[in-house]
């Protein structure tokens, strides 16, 4: 006798036979957020080549086991220009634009919320991150203007110093309060207690104010330099050592937060470390004190970057393509799934994680600023040459291949043809740039 079953039942079977298959243990996810990594930005404010392990620039160098470790296992970038003072190099990496596109140019210049910024650019590409800014904002003194332009959690410092590291005014979405808690600490808690909550990929905007003035004496178990005295006089008299202290202090407590992190999630994260203008000139090694934060010299805009992490192959390297800090803006999208390569004036360098063969960029890197006296400030270089043009209208070129400090100036001399074709070269980009 031979058994006969139904083609329904024998769809039935099929049916449940395959659901069975394809049965994961993984949470499903329609934007595939699960196999994204977590990006850690972290900005230092007034840290320049000098200050920095890594960089030929500056003879004293703080203690920074934590940064060391991010050069041993990633890549350091020595030609990043930012802009020579906070805000607006704040506000490049926020919208992807020059400071003439935006109005935001100097200290205290507010950025309008009529830009598109970096987070609220992440949200409209549904790439399904949580992101927060902790610690110093520096585009706007209002309290709503995060949140309200985009930023998912903010909690820090609106203004561009403290007046003191262990009595200041946090804000946190809105609502500011006073905070006795040394401002370093205070915001390595807030990072650690917000991604601690996160279960979905995030973006972490983590700027310290550290080692902005006042030069004050971090605790003394952050840092290596000692008891110290405390007194305004023996800081005039000798800041460079509270300078450094500060650091590490920092670097202290970004151990503290990537140790906070499981292994897994510390696998999965690309961790990125800027400075966002030059080292100040009372403490400033080897540039000119007047050549430092606040110039559109060297001393003032040529910043450290060291990427490590996630995704990051290059392994102790140096890269000297020219970048600038908008360029911050096309690179974390891109990080984030968006197939952005150039947006604004910003262009990714996400391939130079991996590798420098066939990546080309940029041919020039550009930046500027306003002057509390109303004048303006340009300066625009090439790989071997730099063009400036001051708010007094003189101008310098400058071989950066063979004077990195800056210390001839072609234009005094008796400029010869392939000087001044360089010349002409940069200020033809200047005026294409500007139209």
């Amino acid at each position: 006798m031979r058994l006969r079953i139904s083609p329904i039942l024998l769809l039935a079977f099929f049916a449940i036979a395959c659901s069975k298959e394809t049965v994961s243990t993984e949470t499903p996810s329609d934007d595939n957020t699960s196999s994204k990594p977590n990006i850690l930005l972290i900005i230092a404010d007034d840290m320049g080549l000098d200050a920095t392990p890594g960089f030929d620039i500056g003879d004293e160098k703080p203690t920074v086991p934590n940064l060391q470790n991010m050069i041993n296992s990633g890549v350091r970038f020595t030609n990043l220009w930012s802009y020579p003072t906070c805000t607006p190099t704040r506000s490049s990496i926020l919208t992807g634009k020059y400071g003439f596109r935006t109005g935001v140019m100097k200290v205290d210049d507010e950025l309008s919320l009529s830009e598109t910024s970096l987070q609220k650019f992440l949200d409209n590409n549904n790439t399904g991150y949580d992101h927060a800014v902790i610690g110093k904002w520096h585009v706007s003194k209002t309290p709503s203007h995060p949140t309200q332009i985009g930023v998912g959690y903010y909690a820090g410092l609106l203004s561009g110093a403290v007046q003191s590291y262990t009595n200041w005014n946090l804000t946190e979405n809105g609502v500011t309060n006073t905070s006795t808690e040394y401002t370093t600490t205070k915001f390595t808690d807030l990072a650690i207690d917000w991604v601690q909550e996160r279960e979905k990929p995030w973006f972490l905007w983590l700027a310290f104010n550290a080692p902005h003035t006042p030069f004050h004496l971090p605790p003394t178990n952050l840092h290596t330099k000692g008891n110290l005295p405390t007194d305004d006089a023996s800081i005039d008299a000798n800041p460079r050592p509270y300078y450094m202290a500060m650091i590490e202090a920092m670097d202290t407590e970004i151990g503290r937060l990537l140790n906070s992190l499981s292994q897994e999630e510390r696998d999965n994260t690309i961790i990125i470390f800027i400075g966002d203008n030059g080292t100040p000139g009372g403490v400033v090694q080897e540039y000119r004190t007047t050549r430092a934060k606040g110039s559109v010299y060297q001393g003032g805009v040529n910043v450290p970057m060291i990427i490590s992490g996630k995704g990051v192959s290059r392994f102790n390297e140096v890269d000297n393509s020219l970048l600038n800090t908008s360029d911050l803006f096309a690179t974390i999208s891109e990080i984030a799934g968006v197939s952005v390569s150039n947006i604004n004036d910003s262009y990714s360098f996400k391939d130079l994680f991996i590798s420098t063969n066939g990546v080309s960029l940029r041919d020039f890197a550009y930046t500027e600023q306003s002057k509390s006296t109303g004048g303006e400030e340009y300066t625009i270089r090439n790989t071997t040459h730099k063009y400036i043009m001051f708010d007094d209208g003189e101008e310098a070129l400058f071989d950066l291949s063979t004077d990195y400090l800056e210390k001839t100036n072609l234009l005094n001399a008796n400029t010869n043809a392939a000087n001044q074709q360089q010349l002409e070269i940069l200020k033809q980009k200047l005026t294409e740039l500007k139209q």
